[in-house]
């Protein structure tokens, strides 16, 4: 028979105690993860059609050249709030190219568009939640006289079951990110929740990990 350390007996005692105050059903829910912090779709939703929507961004099929800028690579999970991997979840990805620029007909920012970058992305999780895709840092860009908008990738995460997401990953370390009237209307641990993690560089690509956390629909 395996045998149980007093260490892990006491804290099954305290676990199970903790139930029998709450009840399984608010134990399960004090337990749970908080959902991915929602966010504003933003202006720049791509409205054209294209054929390549596929994970790498920095390369649209039958063009020569790569995108420009520091080229990366963002992977993650998506689970529900309870941990549980949901697998053939929908990504819409989309985000500004290096210069700041988004491939779309209303963005007035006068940066040069970067033909060369994608821009968009449609893609889904595996078996196991993962997913991965390649694509450029984005630049900062104006999005009024007085506000620049710190590097962001937008993302709509869909799956039967679950409450559509709406959000924004940041990344760390950026100046704009203390000025972001969208982000600093979020508390401390939205903003974290909303945050990729550098976790290594393969040759000239960094790494980045975020992970997504989506609500179960109710009946």
């Amino acid at each position: 028979m395996k045998k149980i350390s007093r260490r892990k007996v006491i804290g099954l005692g305290v676990l199970g105690s903790f139930a029998s105050v709450l009840g399984s059903g608010s134990l399960a829910k004090a337990l749970a993860l908080m959902p991915t912090p929602e966010e504003t779709e933003g202006p720049f939703y791509p409205v054209k059609n294209q054929k390549d929507k596929d994970e790498d961004l920095t390369q649209i099929n039958g063009y020569v050249d790569d995108a420009s800028g520091q080229h990366i690579v963002v992977g993650g999970h998506v689970t529900d709030i309870y941990g549980n991997a949901v697998e053939n979840t929908l990504l819409d990805i989309w985000q500004a190219d290096a210069n700041g620029r988004y491939r779309h007909p209303r963005d007035s920012n006068k940066a040069k568009l970067d033909q060369n970058f994608q821009g968009w992305a449609v893609i889904q999780t595996d078996e196991k939640g993962s997913f991965r895709f390649k694509t450029v840092m984005p630049g900062a860009y104006p999005a009024s006289g007085t506000w620049i908008r710190p590097p962001h990738i937008h993302l709509k995460i869909f799956k039967p079951g679950y409450f559509p997401l709406t959000t924004q990953m940041y990344f760390p370390d950026q100046e704009l990110n203390k000025k972001d009237l969208l982000l600093s209307q979020k508390s401390i641990i939205e903003q974290s929740a909303m945050m990729a993690r550098e976790i290594g560089q393969q040759g000239n690509l960094i790494i980045y990990e975020y992970n997504v956390v989506l609500d179960l629909l109710r009946k």
